[in-house]
């Protein structure tokens, strides 16, 4: 892997005709997802007064949110962004602006809180996925492509670090419940900025997939995209077990809690580094190829946190697992975008989307019993020993292809082939 020059800047991507109107406008809906997490939190905690409620409310919304991701992308392809789009936007805001009302003072049913919780994450509109499709669709040079999707998974990173920020902010003068309207103003105000951007106008939808002779509708299976579904979910179970075990490192050397947001700060500093450096550099081999490596070099990292001796070099060593995390993920997505069909990409992304939100809480979840049951250098070990397995079975099923027929040599030129 190296690189050569010239090649495309970041500054040329954002000259791309409409770029910064739809990038701009998508960012706004797209912090709200950096927002609604942890205000509803906070609101479901103050009016029901029960931790257990909150969680179980928070975990019935991000599983709908998550795991019904895929089936409102497919909408998207469906029938475009400017018809799917608004509507569930305008529904998950209404939705966020009950579940607002309701939690506003104390003493609202728990079960009536999970209910609307339910219903606005099954209606979360797949902003990200499709601007990863419109990026696909505007940036026609392939280097170009790669660093769009670098610079949209930095702001991305940047969003989930500054949504809590805004949150605290609203909450020193305002209710919690404050923070989820003001998210649901936020998504409808950047889906509608964004689906009445031109750019967006060059994805009317596809054509209904063929039936077969018994009337039968043809499924859209996209095999191409199973790789960067186990990288995203290899990375995201690493991920999520980091939160308990950085906080287990820093109290078994008698560190306080304070010090664990700054640990997790780094990991997001090390993140936007290492997208926008990969961004920049044009690799000779091939997306599929990086994304093994990728993934096993944020194993390696995650293996060598567990053997830091002190606080500072657990830092050091989650900076470099955090260099490896957005790279991992753009070249997850650059390899599901190429490998679906026009007509279904932007429910590819929406995979690989759900498989590291899926990964993350699965990882969350298990945490703790590595917690429990094993000192937090194995437990380090193990959670870098789960981005290596994945980055195995990216590896060995990118053999299998080639034993089973020719691959390109870049997916960066697979659209082209198509």
């Amino acid at each position: 892997m190296s690189a050569t020059s010239p090649r495309p800047s970041y500054a040329a991507v954002l000259r791309i005709p409409y770029a910064r109107r739809t990038f701009a406008a998508v960012l706004v809906g797209r912090l709200s997802y950096g927002m609604v997490p942890i205000a509803v939190l906070l609101a479901v905690t103050r009016t029901t007064g029960s931790y257990a409620v909150a969680g179980t409310v928070m975990a019935l919304f991000g599983a709908t949110s998550v795991f019904l991701s895929p089936a409102r992308a497919a909408l998207v392809d469906r029938y475009g962004p400017r018809r799917a789009l608004p509507p569930m936007a305008s529904l998950y805001a209404v939705l966020l602006g009950t579940l607002a009302v309701a939690s506003w003072r104390p003493g609202a049913s728990g079960p009536v809180l999970g209910a609307v919780a339910v219903a606005a994450g099954a209606c979360t509109p797949p902003l990200g996925p499709t601007m990863r499709t419109v990026w696909s669709e505007i940036a026609v040079d392939r280097g170009l492509l790669r660093r769009a999707y670098s610079l949209d998974g930095v702001a991305e990173e940047l969003l989930f670090v500054s949504g809590p920020l805004v949150v605290g902010g609203v909450v020193q003068f305002a209710a919690p419940a404050a923070a989820v309207l003001m998210g649901a103003v936020l998504v409808v105000a950047g889906t509608f900025g964004f689906v009445t951007s031109p750019a967006v106008a060059r994805m009317p939808g596809r054509v209904p997939a063929p039936k077969e002779a018994t009337g039968v509708r043809k499924p859209r299976v996209v095999a191409g995209i199973v790789s960067p579904v186990v990288a995203a979910g290899g990375v995201g179970l690493s991920l999520g077990a980091l939160d308990l075990l950085v906080l287990a490192f820093a109290e078994q050397r008698g560190h306080g809690d304070d010090v664990v947001a700054w640990i997790f700060a780094a990991l997001s500093a090390g993140s936007a580094v290492g997208g926008l450096l990969y961004g920049v550099v044009e690799w000779r081999s091939g997306a599929r190829v990086r994304l093994s490596l990728l993934t096993a070099g944020l194993g390696l990292a995650l293996v060598g946190a567990g053997l830091a001796p002190d606080l500072a070099t657990l830092t050091g060593a989650i900076v470099c697992a955090g260099l490896f995390v957005a790279p991992a993920l753009t070249t997850a997505y650059l390899v599901a975008d190429a490998s679906a069909p026009s007509g279904a990409r932007t429910q590819a992304g929406a995979w690989v989307n759900t498989a590291v939100n899926a990964g993350i809480s699965a990882g969350a979840a298990t945490s703790g019993l590595l917690v429990a049951h094993f000192s937090p250098p194995l437990g380090f070990a193990l959670a870098g020993a789960t981005a290596l397995l994945a980055a195995t079975a990216v590896g060995l099923g990118r053999r299998r292809s080639r034993a089973v027929g020719p691959e390109e040599s870049t997916v960066e030129g697979a659209r082209e082939l198509r």
